[in-house]
C-alpha cells in the first residue's frame, strides 16, 4: 500500500513543474502593473499596461485550468501502459462527469445555483458551469480512470464489437460510472464543502504552531515522498483556502502590497506558504558545516563538490542532495533539520511575517521581494535576518554534531580522497568476486545504451545498478527521482555505483528503490523506459 501511495504522490508532480514559470511569469506581470512600483509607466490604458495585461493572462493558464493538469498529468505517471491514451481517456471522462453535474443541477434543485458565477462552490470547468471540486474531484476521476485503464484496456472483445476496444471501451465504461457519480457529487458535495470551509478556518486560525506543525511534517515526510500529500493540498487544493495558497497569492498580491499592516494580520493563511524557507537557507549552514568538518587535505575538493550543490539548492529549492546525505549517514540529525525549519518558519510567522513563497531565491524576488519592497520593507528584512540566523544555527548544529559522533559526511572519508567510485572501479571489484557475471547484464546492448546522450548514459548506469531489464516491475518518477519496483532486491547494487553515473542518493525500501537524479529525471526516465521496452 505504502509503495502505491508514494506512487501516487510521484506522479503528481508532472503537472506541478508546470506552475515554476508561470508563477514568475505572474509574479512580474503583476510587479510590472503596479503603479506604486512603476510610476507613471503603469498607468492604465498605456501600451505597458496592456502589454503586460495580456502576459498576465497567460500566467493566469494552469492556475485557471489546474484541475485539467492533474486529470491529465496522473496517468502519464500511474499507467501501467498507453500513457498518452490513458491521458486521452481521463481527459474525457473528467469533462463527461463535469456535463453531467451541470445537467443534473440544471434539472433537479440540490441548492446550487450555477447561473452565480461568483457564487462559492461553482466554477467553469473546460467551459462547463459545475461544482467546483477543485484537485479533489480531478484527483479522485482520474484515479479511476487510471484503475479502468490498467483493468481494461487490453480486454479482449468479439471481433464484431472490437471497434470499441482499447481507449474505446475504457471510455464507455467510465461513461456508464461516472452518471451515479456525478449524481453523488451533486448531492453530497455541497454539504462536503461547507464542512470543508470550517475545516480552512480551523487549520488558518491555528496560529504559529499550526505553522510549524505543517513545514515539520513536510520536511520529516520527503524520504518517504508522502510530503506530496502535505504539501499539494495547501498549495493547490483548499486545505486552507479556495483554489489553494499559490493561486491565492497571486490574486490578491497588488492588494498585500498596497497593504500597511503586518502580513500575518491581512493574510495569516500565507503562513503555511513559508514552507520553503528552509530550501533556502538550511544548505546555506549545513553545506559551510561539510567545509568545516573536512579534513585538510580534503577541503578544496569538498568546497568544489559543495559550493555548486548549495547554490543550486538556493537558487532552486532542489536540497535533497543534501538532506539525503545527512538522511542516511546519521538519521536522528534529519528530525533536528525538520525541528529547525519548522522552528524557522515560526519564527518569521510569530514576527508578523506571512508569505507565499516559492521552490528557491529566483522565485522569492517576483513573489514577494520587488512587490512588497514598497510597504512591507520591514517584512522583507525580518524574512532575511531570521533566515540567515537559522543558516549560522544549522551551522552550528552540524558541524557539532559531524564533529561529536564522526558522521563521514563529504570530506571525512577515510580513503582521503572525496570522490565518487567509477563504473571501472565496480566493475573490477565485481569481476573479482564473481568472475564476469555482470557483463551479461549489458550484453545484447540496445541503441539507447550505445547512446553517447548523457541522459541515456545515466539510464544504462542506473538500470544495470538495478539488475537489468528482467529485475524491474515498474517505473515512476517525481521531480527529482526515478523510483522503481525491482523482483529482487538483493540484485541492487551499492549506492556508490549509482553516484559514480551521476545519481545523488539512493531510496531503499524493500523492493521500492528511489534513484535521486535531479531535475533530468524525466529525460532519463524516457532512456530508461525504452531500454527495458526494448530488452524485454
Amino acid at each position: 500500500m505504502m509503495k502505491k501511495i508514494q506512487r501516487f504522490g510521484g506522479a503528481m508532480i508532472a503537472p506541478v513543474l508546470l506552475f515554476a514559470f508561470n508563477s514568475i511569469v505572474l509574479a512580474f506581470a503583476i510587479v510590472f502593473q503596479d503603479p506604486e512600483i512603476m510610476g507613471g509607466l503603469a498607468t492604465e490604458g498605456t501600451f505597458w499596461t496592456d502589454l503586460w495585461s495580456v502576459i498576465e493572462a497567460g500566467g493566469w493558464v494552469v492556475f485557471d485550468h489546474m484541475e485539467l493538469l492533474f486529470v491529465i498529468g496522473l496517468p502519464i505517471g500511474l499507467a501501467k501502459k498507453a500513457n498518452a491514451r490513458a491521458s486521452l481517456e481521463a481527459f474525457i471522462i473528467y469533462m463527461t462527469w463535469n456535463a453531467f453535474i451541470n445537467a443534473i443541477l440544471q434539472v433537479w434543485n440540490f441548492g446550487v445555483d450555477l447561473n452565480d458565477t461568483e457564487a462559492l462552490g461553482v466554477k467553469a470547468i473546460g467551459g462547463i458551469e459545475t461544482l467546483d471540486t477543485n484537485i479533489i474531484g480531478a484527483l479522485l476521476i482520474s484515479g479511476m480512470v487510471i484503475w479502468l485503464h490498467n483493468k481494461f484496456y487490453d480486454a479482449a472483445l468479439p471481433e464484431w464489437i472490437g471497434i470499441f476496444s482499447g481507449s474505446a471501451f475504457v471510455v464507455i465504461i467510465g461513461f456508464i460510472v461516472t452518471l451515479p457519480l456525478a449524481f453523488l457529487t451533486a448531492w453530497l458535495w455541497p454539504m462536503l464543502q461547507g464542512y470543508m470551509f470550517q475545516l480552512q478556518d480551523l487549520i488558518a486560525g491555528s496560529g504559529t504552531a499550526g505553522v510549524g506543525a505543517f513545514v515539520f511534517l513536510e520536511r520529516i515526510l520527503i524520504p518517504t515522498g508522502l510530503h506530496h500529500f502535505i504539501a499539494q493540498p495547501f498549495k493547490y487544493g483548499p486545505a486552507v483556502v479556495d483554489g489553494g495558497l499559490t493561486n491565492f497569492w497571486f490574486e490578491n498580491l497588488a492588494d498585500i502590497s498596497s497593504y500597511n499592516g503586518t502580513l500575518r494580520d491581512l493574510v495569516p493563511q500565507a503562513g503555511f506558504g513559508l514552507n520553503s524557507m528552509p530550501k533556502v537557507f538550511a544548505p546555506i549552514g549545513i553545506g559551510a558545516a561539510f567545509i568545516a568538518t573536512a579534513k585538510p587535505e580534503q577541503r578544496k575538493q569538498t568546497i568544489a563538490l559543495v559550493i555548486p550543490t548549495a547554490v543550486t539548492a538556493v537558487l532552486t529549492g532542489i536540497t535533497e542532495p543534501f538532506e539525503f546525505t545527512f538522511l542516511f549517514l546519521a538519521p536522528q540529525l534529519y528530525v533536528v533539520y525538520c525541528l529547525l525549519a519548522a522552528a524557522m518558519a515560526m519564527t518569521v510567522y510569530a514576527l508578523g511575517v506571512s508569505l507565499v513563497l516559492g521552490g528557491g531565491l529566483i522565485s522569492f524576488f517576483p513573489r514577494f521581494i520587488i512587490p512588497l519592497s514598497t510597504n512591507h520593507m520591514n517584512a522583507i528584512v525580518i524574512f532575511f535576518i531570521v533566515g540567515l540566523a537559522f543558516s549560522a544555527l544549522y551551522f552550528l548544529v552540524f558541524r557539532w554534531s559531524i564533529l561529536k559522533f564522526n558522521i563521514k559526511t563529504p570530506g571525512r572519508d577515510d580513503t582521503g580522497e572525496v570522490k565518487l567510485h567509477t563504473k571501472k572501479d565496480y566493475k573490477n571489484k565485481k569481476a573479482a568476486e564473481a568472475g564476469d557475471e555482470q557483463n551479461s547484464v549489458t550484453s545484447g546492448a540496445s541503441p539507447v545504451r550505445q547512446s553517447n546522450n548523457p541522459n541515456a548514459k545515466k539510464a544504462t548506469h542506473f538500470l544495470e545498478g538495478l539488475g537489468g531489464s528482467e529485475n524491474i516491475t515498474d517505473i515512476n518518477n517525481c521531480a527529482t527521482r526515478l523510483r522503481v519496483s525491482v523482483a529482487d532486491e538483493n540484485k541492487i547494487l551499492d549506492d556508490a555505483f549509482f553516484k559514480s553515473g551521476g545519481a545523488h542518493g539512493l531510496v531503499r525500501n524493500g523492493t521500492a528503490v528511489q534513484v535521486i537524479v535531479g531535475l533530468d529525471v524525466p529525460k532519463v526516465r524516457e532512456f530508461f523506459d525504452e531500454i527495458v521496452e526494448d530488452e524485454s
